[in-house]
């Protein structure tokens, strides 16, 4: 889940080292590390792996799907479930893949649906506008794992329940999604994203065969409420989401919904069944936990949305008390307060109207009013002296009002942004009393 918000939202951006089929070929993508934007290739393959073993496994890559390689009995399929890390936004809510062991035939693999490419085309449009697109790439398990484990990321595993021949059509369908004609899918951080592969492969591969245990469904939860249960410790990832996202999110979330959250991915497998024979069998045969995260005390640090917010609202309230005393407005204040909530407004639109993010329905258009931007750089132009006295009169009292019903909506605005539209509400009555006075020479 990154989308956000950039956001947000499921999905790990650590490095990746990828082996993906090019025809009969193999190649290896580079390296990607976001937050320092750099890129090196490395070796996919342990030094200290056999030789014997990495030629098989090469081999094994190398023929991909014009010869389907045959597991033997020893292979094992099993959900990974990788728990959140704080240290990055974007991996605040877990991750998810697929491996494949098979000792005898020197496999070991994890199929990972989180990855993207920079390089892709319109790569920042596409981002901005809800269209970008997002891959699978197989890795090799061990060297994945250790990252995670350094990252004190909890890892799991959920080996399942599957006959040599279901196994070996489950390795069949997922080396042909590996392939760069089939590997990119257009991702959404809630319908479609790692999480919800994992759940959605399994269904397409025995149809009306799986049953996933739900009983984790809360009355009354929403995908905003699922969202927020895993944001404590990244107030300002909280606060793009719900800048950002509309009600779309806001309904009662279906107990099929919760899973793009890869906890429950592991949760609704737990307990899930396959159907064989006219016989429910558990789906999963057994659960291992392979790394149990050191528990590390998390906090906030100072500068949340809230106390940003609220440390503007002083500024302007001091400001706004010493125009009155000295009967001079400071004009630069305004111009700064209202282009910036006018350009959230611009952007909250942009969101809502132009991109396939949830973002449809956006309450934030109540107190982002986009037409802030440009007014405010005309404020202090002298014919537009009634009109900026009424609209920013009416603004205020529309602020006001809308504080009365903030609790009532069917949005969640969120706390942080009380102070936010408390300091317009002082400066648009500041505004629409300055300018009674008469105009001195």
């Amino acid at each position: 889940m990154r989308d956000a918000f950039a956001i947000l939202f499921g999905v790990s951006f650590e490095a990746i080292e990828t082996v993906s089929l090019k025809s009969t070929n193999i190649y290896m993508n580079k390296e990607m590390h976001p937050a320092r934007g750099e890129q090196s290739n490395l070796p996919i393959i342990a030094l200290s792996f056999p030789k014997s073993m990495l030629i098989l496994f090469l081999l094994v890559v190398g023929l991909g799907l014009k010869a389907q390689v045959r597991l033997s009995d020893q292979a094992e399929i099993a959900v990974i479930t990788i728990g959140p890390y704080q240290g990055e936004p974007w991996s605040a809510f877990g991750h998810s893949g697929i491996r494949v062991y098979d000792p005898q035939r020197g496999m070991d693999v994890f199929f990972d649906y989180g990855v993207f490419d920079f390089d892709q085309g319109n790569f920042f449009l596409n981002f901005a506008k809800g269209l970008l697109k997002y891959k699978v790439a197989a890795r090799y398990y061990e060297s994945f794992i250790k990252r995670e484990q350094q990252l004190n990321r909890s890892i799991r595993e959920q080996y399942l329940n599957l006959t040599l021949e279901e196994k070996q059509q489950f390795v069949n369908y997922l080396w042909n999604n590996a392939k760069p004609e089939n590997a990119e899918y257009l991702y959404n951080y809630v319908y479609d994203n790692c999480a919800t592969k994992i759940r959605d492969i399994p269904e397409e591969l025995f149809p009306g065969r799986i049953k996933f245990d739900m009983s984790y469904k809360v009355e009354g939860k929403t995908i905003r409420d699922l969202m927020d249960d895993y944001l404590d410790y990244q107030p300002w990832g909280e606060f793009g989401i719900n800048l950002g996202l509309g009600q779309q999110i806001d309904q009662e979330a279906p107990a099929y919904d919760y899973m793009f959250l890869p906890d429950y991915i592991f949760k609704s497998f737990e307990g899930a069944t396959i159907r064989r024979d006219s016989v429910e069998v558990p789906l999963v045969s057994r659960a291992e936990t392979v790394f149990t995260p050191v528990n590390k005390e998390m906090k906030n640090g100072i500068m949340t949305p809230l106390s940003v917010f609220t440390i503007l609202f002083f500024i302007v309230g001091f400001i706004t008390n010493r125009n009155f005393k000295t009967g001079k407005r400071t004009k630069w204040i305004d111009v700064v307060l209202f282009s910036f909530v006018g350009f959230i407004g611009w952007w909250v639109a942009f969101l809502w109207f132009g991109t396939e993010h949830l973002s449809k329905g956006n309450l934030n258009i109540l107190w982002a009013i986009p037409f802030h931007l440009p007014l405010a750089f005309f404020i202090s132009k002298e014919k537009w002296r009634s009109f900026m006295r009424i609209y920013f009169k009416l603004t205020a009292f529309w602020y006001c009002l809308l504080l009365i019903v903030w609790a009532f909506l069917p949005q969640p605005l969120g706390m942080p942004l009380v102070p936010l539209v408390l300091a317009m509400v002082l400066r648009g009555f500041y505004i629409g009393y300055d300018f009674r006075k008469p105009l001195t020479a």
